[in-house]
């Protein structure tokens, strides 16, 4: 039995069905973890959905930004953005089966000394309290008013935590952690203005994982939402959106002994 970590696929299910060829996955013997932003941008999200919902408990899904934002939307929530894919995912005869799988995935997984996020932890938090602090989203998401948290989780501020902080606030601060942030300014406050390579942050910016004193250092993180990044792999970090919608790579990692496999995902030829 093997477990593999696969980067943001935001709707490329060609590029992942080669993927999964590629490391001979069998859903009868192997677990598949997914960092997040499994639609959007790409040009099959329907089918992903459909994949990923029959797996069952096979699959481990860390909500990403673009699957709240969907999840908003089918709701009346939120802006549609010029470069939105989901149009199939609404019109589908089984969008409500669909959207209601989605919003039961989890926002964080802990497993086996790995934590599973979309995008990343505030330097405060451990991983038990981060693991905490997702449990409070998802319940209000699972929940029978979840537009509550649909509505109210856009924004950018409050930009640090504060134990004091109440919904609203305390959601968004979450949500944003764990599903958009890249960088912070010292010593904690998240900036989610730069998406760029690191290389070309304005200065004063640092990595959130870099950040000095981060109380989860001592567990490998497997995440994914920055593309300029890349693969990037170290002891306490799997970071695996290698921008497959932005037509780079797909990338898995098994999580066992870190072996890479990769995809290309240019766009077929017309």
């Amino acid at each position: 039995m093997a477990t593999f970590a696969v980067g943001d696929i935001q709707g490329c299910f060609e590029p992942l069905q080669r993927l999964l060829a590629k490391v001979d996955f069998d859903p009868a013997r192997d677990r598949l973890w997914l960092t997040g932003d499994l639609v959007n941008r790409g040009p099959d999200s329907l089918g992903v959905l459909r994949w990923a919902k029959r797996l069952g408990s096979r699959l481990v899904v860390a909500l990403g930004n673009h699957d709240l934002h969907l999840l908003a939307l089918a709701r009346g929530l939120g802006r549609p953005r010029r470069r939105d894919s989901l149009q199939a995912v609404f019109d589908a005869p089984d969008r409500e089966e669909l959207l209601d799988w989605l919003r039961h995935r989890e926002l964080m997984h802990v497993e086996d000394g790995f934590a599973l996020v979309h995008a990343g932890l505030l330097p405060s938090w451990s991983v038990a309290k981060a693991r905490s602090l997702a449990r409070e989203v998802e319940a209000e998401l699972r929940g029978p008013h979840p537009e509550r948290l649909l509505a109210s989780m856009y924004g950018d501020t409050p930009a640090s935590w504060d134990d004091a902080l109440v919904f609203p606030e305390r959601h968004r601060v979450i949500i944003n952690a764990m599903t958009r942030m890249r960088m912070l300014r010292p010593p904690g406050a998240m900036d989610l203005s730069f998406s760029g390579h690191p290389d070309g942050a304005p200065p004063g910016l640092v990595r959130w994982f870099d950040a000095r004193g981060r109380a989860s250092a001592g567990t490998p993180i497997v995440c994914g939402h920055w593309a300029a990044l890349g693969l990037l792999l170290r002891d306490d970090l799997l970071a695996l959106d290698s921008g497959c919608a932005w037509q780079r790579e797909l990338t898995a990692v098994r999580l066992e002994d870190r072996a890479v496999f990769q995809v290309g995902c240019a766009a077929p030829r017309q």
